[in-house]
């Protein structure tokens, strides 16, 4: 399924906020019984895949999400912002101090849709340059860039590249056998004067 804000409230990223905030506080104060606002709602019991950022002092502090849709949109975004909190091994676990300071982003993902990866031109002429998010597989490499990413890039080719290097690949590699996919994505981010 492919998210667009039709299909969702004009209240989605400020819900997906609060459940994500709600999820990381209930993991970091098991004694307190924290119950999370599960707004009773059709969109959020769709199965979605979602990212969650953490950013500490505007900072990188964690980010884990899913690629691929398995479990409805409020149990991902819990899920994935517990491990973004607590399970990203670039950082140590998010400490009480730092969650009050911390602020959150939540990005909903659009299906997975295969690229035609028959030699390396054929993909790139695909690619849409501030649209895609791409996924890439290649034996055991595999990488992927939300949308956002394409910010750090020049164009296409460099964007492929980083994303090769970041699975572990030569950026200049091909092969017929790699597999490319594209998603979109709608990202929400907490505001400066929130939490």
């Amino acid at each position: 399924m492919h998210p667009h804000p039709q299909d969702m409230p004009p209240e989605t990223g400020q819900t997906l906020i609060a459940i994500a905030r709600g999820a990381i506080a209930r993991q970091l104060n098991p004694e307190t019984h924290i119950d999370i606002n599960v707004p009773d709602a059709d969109w959020l019991k769709t199965k979605r895949a979602s990212y969650v950022t953490l950013l500490h002092e505007g900072r990188l502090r964690g980010s884990t999400g899913s690629l691929q849709a398995h479990r409805t949109l409020a149990e991902d975004v819990m899920s994935n912002a517990v491990a973004a909190a607590c399970r990203d091994l670039r950082f140590k676990p998010l400490g009480h101090d730092e969650f009050a300071r911390t602020r959150i982003e939540v990005c909903v993902l659009s299906a997975l849709e295969e690229l035609q990866t028959a030699d390396e031109a054929t993909t790139l002429a695909q690619l849409r340059p501030g649209i895609d998010g791409l996924t890439l597989e290649y034996g055991r490499h595999r990488s992927s860039f939300l949308p956002e990413m394409w910010s750090q890039s020049e164009d296409a080719a460099e964007f492929l590249a980083q994303l090769k290097y970041r699975a572990g690949l030569p950026p200049d590699f091909w092969s017929p056998e790699v597999r490319i996919a594209r998603y979109t994505a709608i990202k929400w981010q907490e505001n400066e004067s929130s939490p």
